[in-house]
């Protein structure tokens, strides 16, 4: 395992080792690296790349990557926005990357050093939030839902009430401390779009939340899944990959999409602004959508994978998991982040503030 990476307890690179590496040289793009140090540097959320990956590719290219990490969108976001402090790959979720996009902070993508792109889902060869795939590469997609102890609960938490509306729980509940994912949450409870700008439904939001919070133990900074298996919460809203990794560990916790429908994401693979070493960081994103290098992170870390050649390569348990490719009516009930501008970031933002200062 990587140095830097957190190592979970009980878990297994299913596909790790030297099938990988050489898949990845012998896929990897046919370009010099002599321009560039032999270097990069990634700046990835937590628990969020395969076993060996970052070994694989060393071994498979020189190149060393580092790796810092973040706890969500608006820390990646104000880490940047004030210019790129040194980042060649990042991870952003899509709305956030099409803010970056539109704010210059993104880096073209030479599509000629990804062939690997063939790899992937036609469904994630194109995307509304970066039109043609100019800026980014798909990464992982999957939904946002509620983790439990089940021996804690009376019933499956399938509502948003239970975490948002409920004293059921009062201190055993931990949200996530994303200002735009918990307002679209709740947005979404109350039966409005988890993207609208009507400042009377956000304001609607806000107020559930500011309510909610004496029930609420803590915002927890992409560790709710954490809290849950040290049973130091009972509920948590959490990523689908990070309840699946617990759930791994402990059979006592699970998962759920509630019934009113959630949040649909995708992560993405960029270039920031300024990126040092440019040309490492294509042959890093093209190492990645390799079917095995891809299958071996999805299996790992328990994400849907937007490859159809890696997804080919995984396990039944993987590829027939509903908690990792929900049910077709869960999915036609749950939206994707859209960037609708500053003025709607700025009233999410200032909502934020007063929610955690109530």
């Amino acid at each position: 395992m990587h140095p830097q990476l957190r190592k979970r307890f009980n878990r297994r690179s299913f596909l790790a080792g030297t099938g990988a590496v050489a898949a990845g040289i012998s896929l990897l793009p046919k370009f010099s690296f002599a321009a560039e140090e032999k270097k990069l540097n990634f700046y990835n959320w937590d628990t969020y790349i395969g076993e060996t990956t970052l070994d694989d590719f060393d071994k498979a290219t020189g190149i060393e990557v580092t790796m810092d990490l973040f706890a969500d969108n608006d820390e990646l976001f104000a880490k940047l926005k004030e210019g790129n402090p040194g980042y060649d790959v990042i991870v952003p979720t899509n709305d956030f990357a099409e803010r970056m996009i539109q704010a210059g902070m993104l880096e073209p993508l030479d599509r000629s050093l990804l062939p690997n792109f063939k790899n992937l889902d036609p469904n994630f060869q194109e995307a509304t939030f970066d039109p043609g795939r100019k800026y980014t590469m798909p990464y992982m997609w999957g939904t946002i839902g509620i983790g439990y102890r089940k021996s804690k609960v009376s019933a499956t938490p399938d509502s948003w009430k239970v975490v948002f509306d409920s004293d059921q729980y009062a201190g055993r509940i931990a949200l996530l401390s994303e200002a735009t994912t918990m307002m679209g949450l709740a947005l979404k409870y109350l039966g409005y779009s988890y993207n609208s700008t009507d400042p009377a439904e956000l304001g609607a939001a806000e107020a559930l939340l500011i309510k909610q919070k004496k029930n609420i133990k803590t915002f927890a900074e992409d560790n709710g899944q954490d809290l849950l298996l040290a049973e130091e919460v009972d509920v948590c809203i959490e990523w689908n990959g990070d309840m699946l990794q617990v759930m791994a560990e402990d059979d006592d916790l699970d998962y759920v999409v509630p019934k009113e429908g959630g949040y649909l994401w995708q992560d993405t693979l960029a270039i920031p602004t300024g990126a040092p070493h440019p040309m490492n960081a294509h042959a890093f994103i093209n190492f990645i959508m390799d079917p095995e290098v891809a299958a071996a992170i999805a299996e790992f870390i328990q994400y849907g994978t937007p490859n159809a050649s890696a997804r080919a390569l995984c396990s039944p348990e993987y590829r027939d998991n509903p908690a990792i490719f929900p049910p077709a009516d869960i999915i036609a009930k749950s939206e994707g982040a859209l960037y609708l501008g500053e003025e709607r970031v700025r009233l999410i933002n200032d909502a934020w503030t007063r929610i955690l200062a109530a």
